[in-house]
């Protein structure tokens, strides 16, 4: 488990998030810096939780091995990877304003490592990666925030 990955979710995430220019425009994609961080705190992390259950695992059974090494590889996602459970154009912004974007996602992520907690040999279902534990959900999300933090240009140092 690293617990520099865990800690970059628990205290520096959300200081990154604070720093990007909400005009930002992406790398790639079509979300503004808003509609990514609302998908990380209405997507990501409330399924890593288990708040949002999946009873589906859409990944092919023969591909789900391949799948889970990548995941819990350092490879990062490729550009444009796309999610066939979003829509082709990203959802209207929920909340009137950024801060209040990243406040939510301050709230799951906390929810997140609560539930873990309480429950440390719980198991969530990922619609694409099946069924995860605590480290492999902390990698899952790691690798996910890194991914959009250079979709705006915004990479932290980590090493």
């Amino acid at each position: 488990m690293s617990l520099a990955k865990e800690n970059f979710l628990r205290t520096k995430l959300i200081t990154c998030l604070q720093r990007l220019d909400p005009l930002s425009p992406p790398r790639w994609g079509k979300m503004n810096v808003q509609q990514m961080i609302e998908h990380f705190s209405g997507d990501a992390v409330p399924c890593a939780s288990g708040r949002v259950h999946f009873e589906k695992i859409i990944t092919p059974p023969e591909h789900l091995e391949k799948l889970r090494d990548f995941m819990m590889s350092e490879k990062p996602f490729n550009e444009n990877t796309k999610n066939p459970l979003m829509a082709d154009e990203p959802l209207p912004c929920r909340y009137k304003t950024l801060q209040g974007a990243i406040g939510a996602l301050q709230e799951e992520l906390i929810y997140f490592f609560e539930v873990f907690e309480k429950n440390p040999s719980l198991i969530t279902r990922n619609p694409f990666f099946g069924d995860l534990t605590f480290e492999q959900n902390v990698q899952l999300l790691y690798k996910h925030a890194l991914h959009h933090l250079r979709q705006f240009g915004a990479e932290p140092a980590m090493h």
